[in-house]
């Protein structure tokens, strides 16, 4: 049911629909693609555990790469690919729309411009929702196997979640997190409820995490898809504040008695570069300013405002919130970037040889 918001019942759309005059290519495997000399460029919407093994061959083979986030399967996998971009001299992007949202822009432009005064909070998450309690998440049981997804919600969404508080508060010094698995076993039902599919899930559906950023400010992430009865989404979040006032949703109120939005106030005051910076050409469709700032980025022989390394900062923070509660302290995202702190992935690591 679209009304649901289930990504599943979006309606299909095909290459012909806006491309009558190009006839498609179909591959089943990635590597024949790669190989066929059809393609300048991939695009990578493949499942999270094979991230790095298209990324590389592609790279390898001089293809410039924008891969789906998370960027990979773990951190040593994500730096494997930015090294290798870089060593090439190839553009890589992660697919990261949170970004490009109007209200998460303006959001960012109004911590820029010390509306709100020195950051100092942020909050945001839910528990429960579409896919509770023990739903398949997206039909897709690859989501519930640490090999396969490197983590559960916390991965998934938590790249989501740290990218866009990364966004807009600043740099992330470290996190200290705690995640669960209240439900080992995750059901497909039928339009009958009738069981037809059940996995083991060894990764988290649940994390609550707190953030601390190198300017001081503090931020309270959590996320479950493992609850039962109602769904709790805390209303007004995202929620940002600051020395002088408060950003809840989209509402702005500050200390000086302004009562606005975020995108009002970006409407009125931005200068006409940042709004050209931010919605080039007018656009506004988030997942078209990712594909356009890819596509300029190869042409201008340089690289896109979510680069590679905005991906592997994004995964490390988010890998960050399984690795603390594996080891109940705080790490620092230095730690997740050299390497130090990596005792829950090296599993996976193992696993792929890396």
């Amino acid at each position: 049911d679209p009304a649901t918001g289930d990504p599943l019942a979006a309606p299909h759309t095909y290459l012909s629909d806006f491309q009558p005059d190009t006839e498609v290519a179909v591959f089943t495997d990635y590597r024949a693609m790669i190989d066929s000399g059809l393609v300048d460029a991939v695009n990578d919407f493949t499942s999270l555990y094979m991230h790095h093994l298209v990324g590389q061959y592609a790279l390898d083979a001089g293809k410039h790469l924008l891969v789906q986030k998370p960027l990979a399967v773990t951190v040593k996998a994500g730096q494997l690919l930015v090294d290798l971009a870089a060593q090439k001299g190839l553009t890589l992007g992660i697919f990261e729309n949170v970004r490009q949202s109007e209200r998460v822009r303006a959001a960012h432009w109004v911590i820029r411009e010390g509306l709100l005064g020195a950051p100092q909070m942020a909050v945001m998450g839910s528990v429960g929702g579409l896919w509770s309690p023990d739903k398949i998440v997206a039909e897709t049981p690859w989501r519930h196997r640490k090999v396969e997804g490197g983590g559960g919600g916390a991965i998934d969404i938590g790249v989501h979640a740290m990218h866009l508080v990364r966004y807009v508060m600043g740099p992330i010094h470290s996190v200290q997190a705690a995640v669960r698995t209240f439900e080992p076993v995750r059901r497909h039902r039928d339009a009958a409820g009738n069981k037809t599919q059940t996995v083991d899930a060894n990764v988290d559906d649940t994390y609550f995490a707190t953030v601390n950023f190198e300017n001081g400010a503090i931020g309270q992430l959590l996320w479950s898809w493992g609850a039962h009865g109602e769904a709790l989404g805390i209303p007004g979040t995202p929620a940002f504040y600051g020395a002088n006032g408060s950003i809840r949703g989209a509402a702005v109120v500050l200390d000086d008695g302004t009562n606005s939005t975020t995108t009002a106030l970006f409407d009125s005051q931005a200068d006409a570069a940042t709004k050209a910076a931010f919605y080039p050409h007018g656009f506004k469709d988030p997942y078209a300013i990712q594909q356009y700032d890819w596509l300029q980025a190869i042409e201008q022989g340089s690289q896109p405002e979510t680069d590679g390394n905005v991906g592997l900062e994004d995964l490390a923070a988010a890998f960050a919130i399984i690795e603390s509660s594996h080891l109940g302290r705080a790490v620092t995202l230095e730690e997740m970037l050299t390497g130090k702190v990596a005792a829950y992935q090296q599993e996976i690591n193992e696993h792929y040889g890396l």
